[in-house]
């Protein structure tokens, strides 16, 4: 099947049956974030990958006790950095280096633009910046789940600081940003496991602009 037929197939399941995904699903669904595209590459995100049956239960409530966290065969956290520091843009540089045989020095002017970036925003734009990049990965993410035929719901309903304080996010200058509980669809239970899927028209959707 196409992408786009799988994507129509996909919904957000909003209860799962438990049953386990093959961890090489999990590792395709891992890889797909992995490369999915960010802002100069730099890739301001953290997955935590959460099986622990303990550990989940403690989430849920911090998610409003939405059941699909627990009846989910993995939960994703996608979690933001909440700072930029040079440590960051010198790591990544050295990942550059190492991965492509080049010398710092010939990535000087590139460093010196993203550190002019890093200057140059406050904060909360940084913040907001690097949450932009998290979900381009999210979004990979799902999509390469509907090509395996694993049921995934995207899931903003939970209370970040509870969840940070939780993981331990902020001594790791990192935010929780969205959850994706991985699985499959229990459509016995799932008031939504048969409705059509509910989108806005593309003549309505889209503006086009033509010569």
């Amino acid at each position: 099947m196409s992408l786009k037929d799988v994507l129509h197939w996909r919904y957000a399941p909003k209860r799962m049956t438990g049953a386990a995904v093959p961890e090489e699903h999990i590792e395709a669904i891992l890889k797909a974030a992995q490369y999915a595209p960010t802002s100069m590459g730099l890739q301001p995100f953290t997955m935590i990958l959460i099986r622990n049956r303990e550990m989940v239960e403690r989430i849920r409530p911090i998610a409003y006790n939405q059941p699909q966290v627990s009846e989910a065969s993995h939960l994703l956290v996608f979690a933001s950095y909440s700072v930029l520091t040079e440590a960051h843009i010198d790591k990544y540089l050295q990942n550059i280096c190492a991965t492509r045989g080049v010398t710092m020095e010939s990535l000087d002017a590139f460093r010196r633009s993203m550190l002019r970036f890093m200057e140059n925003s406050s904060d909360e734009a940084i913040r907001v910046w690097a949450e932009h990049q998290t979900y381009l990965a999210l979004g990979f993410a799902i999509a390469e789940a509907a090509l395996l035929n694993v049921d995934v719901t995207p899931m903003e309903g939970f209370d970040p600081v509870q969840l940070d304080q939780l993981l331990g996010l902020q001594e790791k200058g990192l935010r929780s940003t969205a959850l994706l509980a991985i699985g499959y669809r229990d459509a016995e239970n799932d008031f939504l496991a048969h409705e059509k899927k509910v989108r806005r028209s593309l003549d309505e959707l889209v503006i086009r602009i033509c010569g």
